[in-house]
Formats: structure tokens, C-alpha cells, sequence
């Protein structure tokens, strides 16, 4: 997805340690832009704006714009990033170029809903297995998520990746018989006949 975000970022001379520390005590994040086949370039950005992204609910799809004044304005996504172990905090990120004319490949998280009526009226299961979808399309035409309806779903119902419908011109690279959800188990009735068959009397010698 494309957001009309602007994150404005200072160019770093040297990618080592004691510059990173400088950025951290700026209040800025060490970060690295690369791709695009253009040489990377060492960055330090306001966290806030980072986890803003990855936080939302595109997270690592999310297109937007990066602008390094005086060096270059150029369209990202967050490829990486790391935290600290202990306090959780953002130490660095990795930003990709990306070039909006050429197909990339993402993975999509895939959504159950619908109230699946039917599955709790038999007593089964459903099993959520693949929870995400990976596509290959042009970065315009990313797809927010895919929807998976349970709605209908009863005794026996299975959906694979080859059941979602997507955009002309998306290639599915996960394989088409992964299982994204199914029904397990349920009741059954089975009329059991018992028959006692009566001992049959004999005559006594």
C-alpha cells in the first residue's frame, strides 16, 4: 500500500559504531537506504516515524517516501529493522528503494471472517493454517490483505491459495494447494443396530 507519508531523514558520514551512538543520543535511529541499483546510503531517522509504519496495518508493504534533503527523495518500504533485546527500543533500520515500474515480491497476511454458524452446529474445528500469501506484482497494486469467508464454511469446507481471487497481473508465489483454512472433524450419526440373538433351547438326553 502507498502512503502519502513523508519521512525526512540526515545523511551519516561513516557507518560505524560511534556514529551510530551520536544518532541514538540525537534521538534519531542509524539506518541504511538501498536498491534500485543505486549505492546505499548511511541515514539516521526519528524512530516514531518508523514504528508509526510498521506498526500499522500494512507494516512492512507500506510504500512511502523517504527524503534525504540535498541527496535524494525516493519511494521505500522497511526491509529490516532491530531492537534491543532488553528495552525493546529501535536501534537501526534498513529502508529499500523501490522502483515503482517494477514487479516486487511481498508477503500478505490473510484474514478470516464471517461467523462460521454451520462449523459450530456440526461440532467441528476450523483450522486457520497459512496466515500469509506470497505475491509478486507491482508495488502500486499491493494488496492491503487477502480475505478468507467461513461464513458458508461447514463439515468437510477447505480453502486453498489457489481459491483467492487476485489482480490481473499478481503472481502467487506460494503454491496453489497450501491450505489457507479447513473443517476438521464434526459429529456424525450413525444408526448402530444391536441385535441379541436368544440362545436356542435343546432337549435334554
Amino acid at each position: 500500500m502507498i502512503l502519502d507519508v513523508v519521512v525526512t531523514a540526515e545523511p551519516r558520514a561513516t557507518r560505524g559504531k560511534n556514529e551510530s551512538k551520536r544518532a541514538r543520543r540525537a534521538g534519531k535511529v542509524p539506518a541504511v537506504v538501498y536498491g534500485a541499483f543505486k549505492d546505499p546510503q548511511a541515514i539516521s531517522v526519528n524512530p516514531k516515524d518508523i514504528l508509526k509504519i510498521v506498526r500499522s496495518k500494512t507494516g512492512h508493504n507500506s510504500i512511502f517516501n523517504l527524503d534525504i534533503p540535498g541527496v535524494e527523495q525516493t519511494p521505500v518500504i522497511v526491509a529490516d529493522e532491530q531492537y534491543d533485546p532488553i528495552k525493546g527500543a529501535l536501534m537501526h533500520v534498513d529502508l529499500k528503494r523501490i522502483d515503482m515500474t517494477r514487479p516486487i515480491k511481498v508477503s500478505v497476511p490473510v484474514v478470516m471472517t464471517g461467523d462460521a454458524k454451520m462449523v459450530k452446529q456440526v461440532g467441528g474445528t476450523l483450522d486457520f493454517i497459512t496466515r500469509r500469501v506470497e505475491i509478486e506484482c507491482l508495488p502500486g497494486d499491493i494488496p492491503d490483505n487477502f480475505i478468507v469467508d467461513i461464513t458458508s464454511f461447514g463439515k468437510g469446507s477447505a480453502m486453498r491459495v489457489k481459491d483467492l481471487v487476485v489482480k490481473e497481473g499478481t503472481r502467487v508465489v506460494t503454491p496453489g494447494a497450501s491450505i489457507l483454512a479447513h473443517v476438521v472433524g464434526g459429529k456424525e450419526e450413525v444408526a448402530v443396530a444391536v441385535v441379541e440373538e436368544a440362545p436356542k433351547k435343546g432337549k435334554k438326553k
